[in-house]
């Protein structure tokens, strides 16, 4: 396989294990890597729900790219960030109150800061995937301080019972499409980030800014429909057996299933043997 200088990857559903934590053999394979292959995190999640992964992996020092590439960080520096206008998130919340009666939840992020609007059952659900907790702060609160604070929001969660769902993603597929990028990470779940960016951005703007190399230097590793333009544009995209057929469709290998630890299978059959 021709020497790659870097990689990326997707974490849920790509290089977590069936009880959302990391594997032995992951950690292993990412650690046997450091000092030579840089191995960054990209992410939909905030960078505090990848910033206890990297500290297992040993990847600490790196930066990452969170939201879907909307923030880019290394530490507690910013190197890029993208935000949807506070107008078209209340815009969202408006049509959530007005159509499905507040029915949907909606979690408003930017940087390290969550906020969901009630504890529960879908606060919970993503506390647990995510081990990490929200403040309780209604949407329009949220909104009005960040107002003040003069401040967008880097993504917004709607999750709710998938009929309910159904008919969000259309409204705002139908509404807001040309502004926003706005996918389904599962049946019960909509994530929304600025349409200017995506994962595949925040890896161009790290290549340039800090490591100085090409797409076809990377290999990047995905499942879902987020992951389809980086899987496509980078040297050697790797599509977990779990993918969406979109994505395996594009990607120049597949790899086992991501409960079959399929990222740590490929870096030790292609990567790891080569650093030795």
């Amino acid at each position: 396989m021709k020497q790659y200088q870097i990689i990326f990857s997707d974490v849920d559903g790509t290089l977590l294990n069936n009880e959302r934590g990391l594997s032995h053999n992951t950690i292993s394979a990412v650690k046997h890597l450091k000092g030579h292959i840089p191995f960054v995190l990209v992410s939909s999640r905030m960078p505090k729900q990848m910033e206890y992964l990297q500290r297992q992996l040993g990847i600490l020092e790196l930066p990452l790219i969170a939201y879907n590439g909307a923030l880019v960080r290394e530490g507690e520096q910013v190197l890029h960030s993208t935000e949807i206008p506070l107008s078209i998130a209340e815009q969202i919340v408006l049509h959530n109150e007005e159509t499905f009666d507040g029915q949907i939840h909606i979690s408003l992020y930017h940087n390290d800061l969550w906020y969901a609007p009630a504890d529960d059952f879908w606060a919970k659900c993503e506390a647990h995937n995510t081990r990490t907790e929200p403040q309780i702060l209604s949407n329009r609160a949220a909104i009005e301080q960040w107002k003040a604070e003069g401040v967008g929001v880097h993504k917004l969660m709607l999750m709710g019972e998938e009929a309910l769902i159904d008919e969000m993603f259309r409204l705002l597929i139908e509404q807001f499409s040309s502004d926003l990028h706005i996918y389904r990470g599962k049946e019960t779940y909509i994530e929304v980030s600025d349409a200017k960016v995506s994962k595949l951005t925040g890896i161009k703007l790290l290549l340039e800014k800090k490591y100085h190399l090409p797409l076809s230097a990377v290999v990047a590793f995905g499942d879902n429909y987020n992951d389809l333009e980086m899987i496509e544009g980078v040297g050697c995209g790797v599509a977990v057996a779990n993918a969406r057929q979109e994505v395996k469709q594009v990607a120049d290998y597949i790899t086992t299933h991501h409960k079959e630890d399929g990222v740590a299978h490929f870096l030790k059959e292609h990567l790891v043997a080569n650093q030795k």
